[in-house]
């Protein structure tokens, strides 16, 4: 059973993401990714190719652990520049739906000063729970 995504109608409905989400089964906890290819190497300086390339690697992680993306309940997106992050919204968007469909889970964007990996504009962490 997928997530049942919560969206209560007193809330301003939201756009490209869920309030909450509700699932049972196995826990699975995805770390940061970031947009490291297969030799650890960052694969560009642009913004939205590091996003494609971190959700890409946390699509890889989901479907090792026998999940889907609708098995998603929450994503954390780390960014360097919120800036830079809005004005690749529509590249964003292709991208996230490319590797993840159109489940949209809870989640939340930070604007930190840095990521530790040198070059990182982009961090996506996340939480699932893949049916028994």
């Amino acid at each position: 059973m997928p997530a049942n995504l919560i969206n209560p109608p007193e809330l301003a409905r939201p756009s490209g993401y869920s309030h909450g989400a509700v699932a049972r089964g196995r826990f699975l906890a995805l770390a940061g990714q970031v947009a490291w290819d297969a030799q650890s190497r960052i694969v560009s300086e642009d913004f939205a190719a590091q996003f494609e390339q971190a959700i890409a690697n946390l699509a890889a992680v989901l479907a090792a652990a026998g999940g889907r993306p609708d098995d998603l309940i929450a994503l954390r997106i780390f960014v360097t520049d919120k800036h830079e992050y809005v004005a690749a919204t529509r590249a964003v968007g292709a991208a996230y739906r490319k590797h993840l469909g159109r489940h949209f889970p809870a989640m939340t964007l930070v604007e930190v000063k840095g990521l530790l990996e040198e070059g990182a504009k982009v961090e996506i962490e996340g939480m699932a729970v893949i049916p028994d």
